[in-house]
């Protein structure tokens, strides 16, 4: 097989998956879209969990599809239908909800799953292709899926279908996101470890703060605000009013610019700082933080309060411990 033709098999494969994922979002916009805002009703009506299963390759995508609802503020689960023949449909509660996958509609290990959730009332939405099948006869709630081929030459193994099921999932579950009000600040709670929960971390929980605030009064000279700057480590100090809100900084740049204008060092410290400088609040996110310092070309930032109050300090260095970079 020559370099061409392996490049031309790999082009196809993505041409014939967009082509699935295309035929999908035309689905959304017909009775499809009408199906699945039933279904993502249900699910936020339900005091339980959604059961995520499926067999084969369509239970690998049922992993993940469950492992995203968890994450994003769905309380969801994996269940092998296969284990849940042996015991594992015990996992399953009369509170919950089941959304069981299987291109074909006829994987025969779902037979119990069906069963049980007819047998105790519990809701089943069914992602299937085929309609008539005996998952989607029994489903509550049909997401028929449109019948594309598979990538595959051969047609057989499951390519653009498992693309198009694990697309599906992924519109429920930021549907789902956004219709419960998500936020960033609970999707960090899901996510601690890691650069993800790292950027998710906000100023207060990486800011310096106490007595490590570098701060001068407005009153003080230049030569007294140099040693505050050189007893910390930051390259920078606050220069706060007599209300204690922040009127300027002095930073290692603002005080080469007074040296070359021929300032002395017993000249008052506003002379040369910078006003209204940038700063930020405790509730800003580490990841727009560090956007806002490469955007402005700064290695620290003050973070004050409603009040202009310094509350605490930030370095570039800060971030890079935490691991946001």
């Amino acid at each position: 097989m020559t370099d061409d033709l392996r490049r031309e098999a790999m082009v196809r494969t993505l041409t014939l998956e967009v082509e699935g994922l295309q035929e999908l979002r035309q689905a959304l916009e017909g009775p499809l879209g009408s199906k699945a805002i039933e279904a993502v009703s249900l699910v936020l009506a339900r005091p339980g969990r959604l059961i995520v299963t499926g067999m084969g390759k369509s239970g690998h995508v049922s992993r993940k599809i469950a492992s995203t609802l968890a994450s994003t503020g769905t309380p969801a689960m994996f269940v092998h239908p296969a284990e849940a023949s042996h015991g594992d449909l015990g996992m399953i509660t009369r509170q919950d909800a089941v959304l069981a996958l299987s291109w074909s509609g006829e994987a025969p290990e779902l037979a119990d799953v069906i069963a049980y959730a007819r047998r105790f009332n519990v809701p089943l939405i069914a992602l299937t292709s085929r309609p008539d099948s005996a998952l989607g006869s029994a489903a509550d709630i049909l997401l028929a899926l449109p019948r594309m081929p598979e990538a595959c030459p051969n047609g057989l193994a499951p390519t653009t279908s498992t693309t198009m099921q694990l697309a599906m999932g992924d519109a429920l579950a930021i549907c789902l996101l956004q219709a419960r009000g998500f936020s960033p600040a609970d999707f960090r709670s899901f996510h601690p470890g890691g650069k993800l929960g790292a950027q998710l971390m906000r100023a207060r929980d990486l800011m310096h703060a106490g007595d490590e605030i570098p701060s001068v009064a407005l009153a003080s000279t230049l030569r007294e605000a140099i040693m505050e700057m050189t007893s910390r480590r930051f390259g920078i100090t606050g220069v706060v009013d007599q209300n204690g809100c922040l009127a300027g900084v002095l930073t290692d740049g603002d005080l080469r610019r007074a040296f070359q204008n021929g300032l002395d060092l017993d000249v008052a410290v506003e002379v040369a700082m910078t006003r209204a400088p940038r700063t930020t609040s405790p509730q800003a996110l580490a990841a727009e933080l560090l956007g806002t310092m490469n955007e402005h070309s700064i290695t620290s930032v003050f973070v004050v309060g409603d009040d202009r109050r310094p509350v605490g300090i930030l370095h570039l260095h800060d971030l890079l411990r935490a691991g946001v970079i």
